[in-house]
């Protein structure tokens, strides 16, 4: 699935989100942030990886870029 339907890509970011596992091509260059909103996915909800690293949502994705999108799992002891 390409995010930014009708847009031409120009390069694109490898989106691979988890629970459940799903992967999509995203136009890029394009912010964590919007690409999110885009996916009606709440960055408070999520950690995003690029590249093996954590990044914030108004880090820059760039084409050939992977980003993997987890869900934050919280807890503690009782």
């Amino acid at each position: 699935m390409t995010i930014g339907p009708g847009s031409p890509m120009m390069g694109a970011v490898l989106v691979k989100l988890r629970n459940p596992n799903r992967e999509i091509q995203a136009d890029a260059p394009v912010l964590v942030s919007v690409q999110l909103q885009r996916g009606g996915v709440s960055r408070a909800s999520v950690l995003v990886v690029r590249n093996g690293t954590i990044v914030a949502g108004d880090t820059r994705l760039e084409a050939d870029d992977v980003v993997e999108v987890r869900p934050v799992i919280s807890g503690g002891a009782t």
